[in-house]
């Protein structure tokens, strides 16, 4: 029975490690006090943006961030509730969905928060949290791309088009020399 404990929790910390590794982001509240309406209602936020959200035992959040090699930084946040939004695809959809639902509910607190393997600061989470989707963020660097070669097009095309009306001209006036 102590055996098939051990192994239960072993297999939790790989499941635990294995979202860390996968995720680009990852952010950690208390979600104490939040009502069933309320904690459903984020899960549904979190699901239709493709984060996951799960509670864990802090002491199998710890034992697998240790093993992936967190340091105390990390490990201190993780007391009381604590549940993991981990952010697979875009790295700051947790970040926005949680800081949006903590605005209206104020009993969810934002506790840290990991990009990129690196701690971040309530601060950071913020900032992530403000920066436009990884759609508009595409949009941008392509119409920011676009824009110097279409200004080039225009410059060449008026050239061009300079150019015609020149020889045009040329043409005009070597008939008007060859008639006279």
């Amino acid at each position: 029975m102590r055996e098939e404990k051990l192994q239960e929790k072993a297999q939790l910390v790989e499941e635990i490690k294995e979202k860390v590794e996968g995720a680009q982001s990852i952010i950690f509240v208390n979600y104490r006090g939040l009502s069933v309406e309320d904690a459903t209602e984020l899960r549904a936020k979190y699901r239709e943006a493709g984060v996951q959200y799960k509670v864990y035992k802090n002491t199998m959040m710890k034992r697998a961030f240790a093993e992936l090699g967190y340091n105390e930084e990390l490990l201190d946040h993780l007391k009381g509730p604590s549940a993991a939004a981990f952010s697979m695809e875009d790295p700051a959809s947790a970040a926005k969905i949680t800081s949006e639902f903590a605005k209206d509910h104020e009993e969810i607190e934002i506790k840290s928060g990991i990009v990129d393997g690196r701690v971040i600061s309530l601060e950071e989470i913020e900032n992530l949290a403000k920066l436009p989707s990884k759609e508009v963020l595409i949009a941008q660097v392509l119409g920011g791309l676009n824009a110097p070669i279409q200004g080039l097009a225009n410059v060449l095309t008026g050239n061009l088009r300079g150019l015609a009306v020149v020889l045009n001209a040329i043409a005009e006036k070597k008939e008007q020399e060859a008639t006279a």
